[in-house]
Parts: C-alpha cells; sequence; structure tokens
C-alpha cells in the first residue's frame, strides 16, 4: 500500500529477554502461575462442567479455563515445575484485578484522531489467560504491551475484533507500571460471507495481489475505500468484499 515505515520493525525473537523479566516481576509478586493441564485435560474438564450446567466462555468464545490455582498448592507446583514437566504460565486473573481494581482505556471515536472516551475494562470475563509457552516465550498479550510500551506508542490502531482484548491489554500496562495508549478499533474488511479477511480462511494476500499488477488504488477501490487522498467513508459499518 506503500506506507514506509518510520523505522525498521520490532523483532520478538530478539525481545525474549524482556517478556523473560516481566514474567519474573509478574511471578515474584504472585500474580502468574505454572499449569500442567493439557489441552486433553481442559477438553474434558470443560465438558464436564458444561454437562452439569453452563461454563463460561472468553469473549473470543473459546470455554474459560476450568481449574482454580488453588487446587494445587504453590509448593507442588514448584515441585513438578522442577522435574520438568511441561507446563504454561498463566495469570492469576482474579489477583491481578484486586490488584489494580477498576481500570479504562480510552477510545478514540469515528477515527484514530477521534474525541476519545473511556471504556471500563473486563479483563475478569477471559479467566486465567496463558502469558508464556515453552514454545513461546510471551503470548500475543504480553509481548504487544511491552513491545508497544518500548517504541513509545500514542495511538495503538487495530481491527475491532481485537477491542475485547483490550481489557487484558490494559491490566497487564497497570500491573508492569507501562503507559496506557489511546486506542482506535477499526471496522474490519469482511469477505461475502461476513467472515473476516484471513490466511486461514484462503483470503488472497496483497502480494498476490501485487504479482497481477494490482495498484494500491485497485486494491482501495476492491473494498470500497476512497483512492489515495480521496474522502474516507463513515467507519460505522463493515466493508465486504468477494
Amino acid at each position: 500500500m506503500e506506507c514506509p515505515p518510520s523505522a525498521p520493525p520490532t523483532r520478538q525473537s530478539d525481545r525474549f529477554g524482556v517478556y523473560e523479566a516481566a514474567l519474573a516481576r509478574l511471578e515474584e509478586e504472585g500474580l502468574i502461575y505454572p499449569a500442567f493441564e493439557s489441552r486433553a485435560e481442559i477438553s474434558r474438564a470443560v465438558i464436564a462442567r458444561e454437562m452439569a450446567g453452563n461454563w463460561p466462555r472468553d469473549p473470543d468464545g473459546v470455554p474459560i479455563f476450568p481449574f482454580r490455582r488453588q487446587e494445587i498448592s504453590d509448593a507442588e507446583r514448584a515441585r513438578r515445575r522442577e522435574a520438568g514437566e511441561p507446563h504454561v504460565m498463566r495469570l492469576d486473573m482474579a489477583r491481578a484485578v484486586a490488584r489494580v481494581g477498576t481500570i479504562y482505556w480510552q477510545e478514540a471515536q469515528g477515527n484514530p484522531l477521534g474525541r476519545p472516551i473511556p471504556v471500563t475494562a473486563d479483563p475478569l470475563g477471559w479467566g486465567d489467560v496463558v502469558l508464556a509457552r515453552k514454545d513461546a516465550p510471551a503470548s500475543y498479550h504480553l509481548a504487544v504491551v511491552l513491545d508497544d510500551a518500548a517504541e513509545g506508542i500514542s495511538h495503538v490502531i487495530r481491527g475491532k475484533d481485537l477491542f475485547q482484548a483490550t481489557s487484558i491489554h490494559r491490566l497487564l500496562q497497570e500491573l508492569l507500571g507501562l503507559p496506557a495508549p489511546v486506542f482506535h478499533h477499526h471496522r474490519l474488511i469482511l469477505d461475502i460471507d461476513g467472515r473476516k479477511l484471513s490466511k486461514s480462511s484462503g483470503a488472497r494476500s496483497l502480494a498476490t495481489f501485487r504479482t497481477t499488477g494490482a495498484t494500491p488504488d485497485d486494491i482501495r477501490r476492491l473494498i470500497h475505500l476512497p483512492p489515495r487522498g480521496g474522502k474516507a467513508e463513515p467507519d460505522t459499518a463493515e466493508t465486504q468484499t468477494s
């Protein structure tokens, strides 16, 4: 789209030490814990709880983690971790929320520079989210708040499919003493079936369009956006494309 970056991209593989330091701080404060339940164990527990009644799901529709930190003592968790058992690091959501109390974020209305209004965060609705795995030193939630802070990001502009996840990000910013940017969650470009465009759904990439000789304005017309320098449409509805 001919939007040159103002600085080289941040590579998460170069920042593992930063993520590990943040995790160590959260663990020292008793806000995260090693969880050893496998995906199969989690699935069985969710099924059992759903059979007994409704089990809550997070804003993305995924069942809330069905185990409690108190079910295994900290000493037992430490022993199993020392023994090398596979585990992930989860945020103790109840304890974290109790630490910071009610928090908000500033959501810019209409466009990224629009008047921001406060939105009350609700991180409890996500349950004890994963912040790190063996094969991923930091989850998206942890990495994004640390990277944004390191780069001095003042305005976060992203799709509205991440609107609810902002509750997690604001919580982590408070816990780690990071600045809170202004957020703007824009409408999504959807396919003809109303699904967001993604690689997993087979949507064509910009690289594919380039190989066919498409120009930036060709792509903008395809998704019903004005040409560069043209008048933008109100940010009130989804844009669809086939």
